[in-house]
């Protein structure tokens, strides 16, 4: 019996090598893609090149463009969106339809938990990611009747490249915010991310559906 096979977008930034390192320990053929997924072609042409997919971790990630709202500049607020949004609905739309035939499959988002409690001056950052979630949400919806279960992982505060790097993490300023903002007093490992990715892509993971899972140390509950 073959390997489950498994494409993880933008491997090599984000969560995206941790998600792979995880997976390859397990029984999947892990399929690291590393492209710049910006357009409905790329993503289209990714999926038809994999082929058959039994989980699809979106892994996408974009630095905020930090400014109060009356200054958010037009070309920030769309960058956000083409690079987060456009490509998540672009892949899971080319995906599910192999899903929906085999009636399984697992979609796996690795968004943010910045547009759960909102953060002041990032309000593009927190809009693009809010709308993967309720993307997310609704097409967990849709799909579960149909065995396909797609979720997502709102995280914050997780070691990563693009958001807490390691230089960042031994910076006394940034260690001073986190204990008066995080309630574990620390930022997370890249670790707890992919373990909880292999959680919802384990078969035995089935009534967990449209959930946009909180991983935040508190942050947000």
């Amino acid at each position: 019996m073959s390997s489950k096979k498994i494409l993880v977008t933008c491997a090599d930034k984000y969560m995206g090598s941790a998600v792979v390192k995880k997976f390859k320990t397990l029984d999947y053929d892990v399929f690291a893609d590393c492209q710049e997924l910006v357009t409905q072609t790329q993503c289209e042409g990714l999926i038809q090149t994999v082929g058959d997919i039994d989980v699809l971790v979106l892994n996408l990630a974009e630095p905020p463009k930090t400014a109060p709202v009356q200054s958010i500049k037009n070309e920030d607020w769309h960058v956000l969106f083409k690079t987060l949004v456009d490509p998540l609905m672009f892949l899971v739309r080319a995906a599910v339809p192999q899903m929906l035939k085999r009636q399984s499959g697992k979609i796996i988002a690795i968004t943010s938990a910045a547009p759960l409690k909102g953060i002041a001056n990032n309000a593009a950052y927190c809009s693009a990611r809010g709308a993967q979630n309720a993307f997310i949400k609704a097409v967990g919806i849709e799909m579960a009747r149909s065995g396909v279960q797609v979720n997502a992982i709102a995280q914050n505060y997780i070691n990563n490249d693009t958001y807490y790097p390691d230089q960042l993490l031994s910076d006394d300023k940034f260690l001073d915010h986190v204990r008066r903002n995080v309630p574990t007093n620390k930022v997370g490992l890249a670790t707890e991310t992919s373990e909880l990715a292999a959680y919802l892509a384990n078969e035995n993971c089935n009534h967990m559906v449209g959930q946009v899972i909180p991983l935040a140390g508190g942050w947000i509950s």
